[in-house]
């Protein structure tokens, strides 16, 4: 299993803004981040996957 930072997490979105990310995670478009030793990482899997939904959503 991968994790992702933010800024890998923003690079994996096409860079993304933070604002956007974070309204991303609220919207539920987004899996929601793990805390890890103090900082927020993202499964890449589960990422991954929310972005294949929302392909096949539209």
């Amino acid at each position: 299993m991968k994790y992702l930072s933010f800024p890998e997490l923003r690079e994996k979105l096409g860079g993304r803004g933070r604002s956007t990310v974070y309204r991303d995670i609220e919207l539920g478009r987004l899996p929601k981040p793990i805390k890890l030793g103090g900082r927020l990482y993202w499964v890449e899997s589960a990422v991954d996957d929310a972005l294949i939904g929302q392909l096949h959503a539209a």
